[in-house]
């Protein structure tokens, strides 16, 4: 009368159980280890926007003081050019100048939104909309 393996599986399957457990070890360290890359990243994206945000503040708010700036100049050449005082090329640059602030703002603006979009994205972004999520 032989051993009977059927009897005893845990004397012959010892070292598979352990490898089995030694790999979903390694795979709990792995997981555990790209989610925290996960987060880091996460968390690095929404600082990247967030300082881009501040910086688009400034800019906004120096394209705006530009584009006043460049408003009462043009209103003053056209006083100027109106009593002859200056010449009509003078004024096509004046003109010109407050365009091109005009211009300037609104790439400010647009980058504002811009990055107020990237904020709501780096934020998981959408997730209010997600079917999964039970609303109250």
């Amino acid at each position: 009368m032989g051993f009977d393996r059927r009897h005893h599986p845990a004397i012959f399957d010892g070292g598979t159980l352990k490898h089995r457990e030694r790999a979903a070890q390694d795979a709990f360290t792995e997981a555990a280890e790209q989610y925290r890359s996960t987060v880091l990243t996460a968390f690095q994206n929404v600082a990247d926007t967030l300082h881009a945000l501040n910086q688009d503040a400034e800019g906004l708010k120096a394209a705006a003081a530009a584009k006043n700036a460049a408003a009462v100049t043009l209103e003053l050449s056209k006083k100027q050019y109106g009593s002859g005082y200056l010449s009509y090329l003078a004024l096509l640059s004046a003109e010109q100048a407050y365009q091109q602030a005009v211009i300037n703002l609104v790439q400010a603006q647009s980058n504002r939104y811009s990055d107020t979009a990237a904020l709501f994205q780096a934020l998981g972004g959408g997730w209010w909309n997600c079917p999964d999520i039970p609303k109250h």
